[in-house]
């Protein structure tokens, strides 16, 4: 991915470097589970105060990003 959008952010010393939500240490990873598990947007929210909608979307979009691109499988 050639620019993070604004609101995700990786920082060496925070979470292993994985990607976080601006200012939290909440990783797009978590974000993506918990909707995968079915918690609803509303639901997230309410749980995680430090968290926007523009905050879910954002995770949603580091990651359609960055599976959009082509992979190769090698032949065993």
């Amino acid at each position: 991915m050639s620019q993070l959008p604004s609101r995700i952010t990786i920082e060496n010393g925070k979470r292993s470097g994985r990607p976080c939500v601006r200012d939290t240490r909440i990783t797009v990873g978590d974000v993506l589970g918990w909707l995968a598990s079915g918690m609803s947007e509303a639901e997230i929210l309410a749980d995680y105060t430090a968290l926007t909608r523009e905050d879910i979307h954002a995770c949603l979009a580091y990651a359609a990003a960055e599976v959009d691109h082509a992979s190769v499988t090698a032949a065993a």
